[in-house]
């Protein structure tokens, strides 16, 4: 006897849906069941539709939609209508996907209809509809993996909210839990990274892609039988796990479980399904948000100083903040050098661009800048040869469009009080007076940087005296919220005036609060409100307990050359000379001494003349001693370790012994090795 008539002894009928063709096979039985003649019948689907209570017809796309994605097989309760509209009866179709839209099933009449497998509710519909749109939502505003774990707490399914849940994430062949909610503080621990190979549902799903329900503990133990005993501790009666898939791919799985037990009905089913999805894409979206971040913060801490800027006898306080969107990643930039001669250079500048682009040059250009500073050229020099580079970086072969940055050099005396300024197209200065009178400083400019390779930069001196604040800045806290150059700075200025006198840290911060609103300390994350443009600005004080202003009332410079090697004895007369008064000989002696090896040393070790140049600053038994001996040579002192009968070698040995400071400073044109001896200094004469 065939299947067939076995399945219509029993009142079972066959059908075959194919949607591809608009047709539906049907066998007698099914015919019959529908109200169509008892006989075999290939009918058009639209005729079928016809034969199905419109809600219930809704509720069965919903469950083969869901049947497709897991592979499972659909069972549901079917009102079959006359052509009156009146209700013939109620069949049971069972359906298994064949294909993409291919169908099979059965369908027998249900005498009694269990409310399990009802069709659902107008009300239980409605609360569904409002629960997803509600959930969502949530999600959708969701920026972190931290808030949609929060959100998928205290999400409340109509009906059957599980009180526990995780997430899995898939690390190459690793499960990892990410997160989860019901659970005691520890109890994680056998499921925080699973080999993928692991006999446990949310492997399997992540391996599958396909969806796990387990409606009893017996149905979990009989399935999973070896991590049944690390589920069994807490105690609950049903569990879901569900694939979490974005664009195709797994990339992990989503864990409900429930105190009480549940059926997982095709529209409990649905519900879960429609949540998972939801819930990947929220993970999705904020493992990107949170990768841009990270990438943001990393470049913004390679390319800003790697400590705060520093100058002794003067206060800095900088900020940098981003303007809110993308990656957050621009072409403003600032920063501190210490330079060889002992000076800070202090830098602020701005690329053009607000793209990744731009930041990469910005990081190009700090280099190089950093690197013509460290050579001791002069600021203009510095910045000549800046623009030089920029020019060079452009490649019109390759698509690279001119790109040019505006930028502001300024070096820093902090004994004397000057600053010597260059600018390239960049905002100009302002001081804030002792009294709290701002000014802006005018200075002479030239073209930023990268549009002429050949641009003069001019420089100009500035004098910052004791209790004057010095505020550099790119545009972007200037103009910003309608506002031009000039408005911009009248704000500014207001700003500056009424800001803390006290504290450089809190000016700092008033400053950015005046312009955009709050900003953390050396803002590099995301700010609550997405700004117009970076912002980088540099504030600098001069202490008024800081170091006597050290203006050289005594100076000397003397050229030794390498005909005229006698001259050395008129060098070691010249600094004697110099300091007659000095309070203690024994420093007189030392600094005689380290001249004459000096010009010794760039006589024997070099084809150049030696430059020697001698300050003597400050008011006496606090005096400051500085002597530069300068040469053509490219060449750098390197210390040695002479043997006890060598007669050579012992220069840097006896700077470090004798001389408070020391060191050597690059120059464009050669080099200088200098060193400092500060009267009555109360280590001197260490062992």
């Amino acid at each position: 006897m065939r299947t067939e008539d076995v399945l219509a002894a029993v009142g079972t009928g066959l059908w075959h849906w194919d949607e591809t063709a608009g047709t539906v096979a049907m066998n007698a039985t099914a015919a019959a069941l529908l109200g169509l003649p008892a006989d075999p019948v290939t009918s058009r689907s639209s005729a079928v539709r016809a034969c199905l209570h419109a809600e219930d017809f809704v509720a069965l796309n919903g469950g083969l939609a869901l049947a497709r994605a897991e592979g499972t097989v659909v069972e549901s309760l079917m009102r079959v209508i006359g052509d009156d509209g009146s209700i013939l009866r109620t069949v049971r179709i069972r359906m298994r996907p064949t294909g993409r839209l291919t169908m099979a099933g059965t369908l027998h009449e249900a005498r009694a209809a269990t409310s399990g497998g009802a069709a659902p509710s107008g009300d239980w519909r409605r609360a569904r509809e409002a629960f997803l749109l509600d959930a969502g939502r949530a999600l959708a505003e969701a920026d972190s993996t931290a808030e949609v774990l929060r959100v998928a707490a205290t999400l409340s399914m109509p009906g059957f909210s599980p009180d526990g849940l995780a997430v899995f994430g898939v690390r190459g062949d690793r499960l990892a839990i990410i997160g989860h909610h019901g659970h005691s503080v520890g109890t994680d621990g056998p499921f925080t990274d699973m080999p993928m190979a692991t006999d446990y549902p949310a492997t399997l799903v992540a391996r599958t892609g396909r969806a796990v329900y387990l409606p009893t503990p017996e149905a979990y133990e009989q399935r999973f039988p070896a991590t049944w005993p690390l589920a069994k501790p807490f105690d609950r009666s049903s569990w879901a796990f569900l694939p979490l898939v974005v664009a195709g791919n797994t990339i992990g799985a989503w864990m409900a479980a429930f105190r009480e037990p549940v059926a997982f009905t095709p529209d409990e089913r649905s519900v879960l399904t429609t949540v998972a999805r939801m819930l990947a894409q929220a993970l999705s979206r904020a493992h990107l948000h949170e990768s841009e971040r990270e990438l943001s913060d990393g470049l913004q801490r390679t390319m800003l100083p790697t400590r705060g800027p520093g100058i002794e006898g003067m206060t800095v306080a900088a900020r940098y903040v981003p303007t809110g969107g993308g990656l957050q990643v621009g072409g403003d930039w600032y920063d501190a050098i210490d330079l060889p001669s002992g000076r800070t250079a202090l830098v602020i500048g701005d690329v053009q661009g607000h793209d990744v682009r731009a930041a990469g040059l910005m990081g190009q250009l700090r280099i190089a800048l950093r690197a013509y500073a460290a050579e001791g050229h002069h600021p203009d020099a510095v910045l000549s040869r800046t623009s030089r580079f920029l020019a060079g970086l452009s490649d019109p072969d390759h698509g690279d469009d001119d790109r040019f940055a505006t930028c502001l050099y300024l070096e820093a005396d902090p004994s004397s009080g000057t600053l010597d300024v260059v600018r390239a197209g960049h905002p100009e200065p302002a001081i804030r007076m002792g009294d709290g009178t701002t000014i802006i400083r005018r200075t002479a400019g030239g073209l930023p940087l990268g549009i002429a390779p050949d641009s003069d930069y001019p420089t100009t001196r500035l004098v910052l005296e004791p209790g004057e604040v010095l505020l550099i800045c790119t545009d972007g806290l200037i103009e910003t919220g309608g506002h031009d150059l000039d408005t911009g700075w009248q704000r500014l200025r207001a700003a500056l005036e009424t800001g803390p006198s006290d504290d450089l840290e809190a000016l700092a911060d008033h400053l950015v609060r005046a312009v955009h609103g709050p900003a953390s300390h050396h803002t590099t994350g995301p700010l609550a409100d997405r700004r117009e443009d970076d912002i980088a600005l540099m504030l600098l004080r001069r202490d008024l307990d800081g170091p006597t202003c050290d203006v050289p009332v005594r100076r000397a410079v003397l050229t030794v050359s390498q005909s005229a090697p006698r001259q050395i004895r008129e060098a070691r007369h010249e600094i004697r000379a110099l300091l007659h008064d000095w309070t203690v000989p024994d420093q007189v002696d030392a600094a005689v001494l380290l001249v004459s090896e000096l010009i010794t040393n760039v006589l024997v070790h070099t084809d150049e003349d030696a430059v020697l140049t001698a300050r003597l600053m400050g008011v006496p038994g606090k005096r400051r001693l500085r002597i530069d001996v300068g040469d053509r040579s490219d060449d750098m002192p390197h210390r040695r370790s002479p043997g006890e009968m060598a007669s050579s070698g012992r220069g840097l040995l006896l700077i470090e012994e004798l001389a408070d400071a020391w060191g050597v400073d690059p120059r464009g044109d050669g080099k200088a090795i200098w060193f400092e001896i500060h009267e009555a200094a109360a280590d001197y004469g260490r062992p």
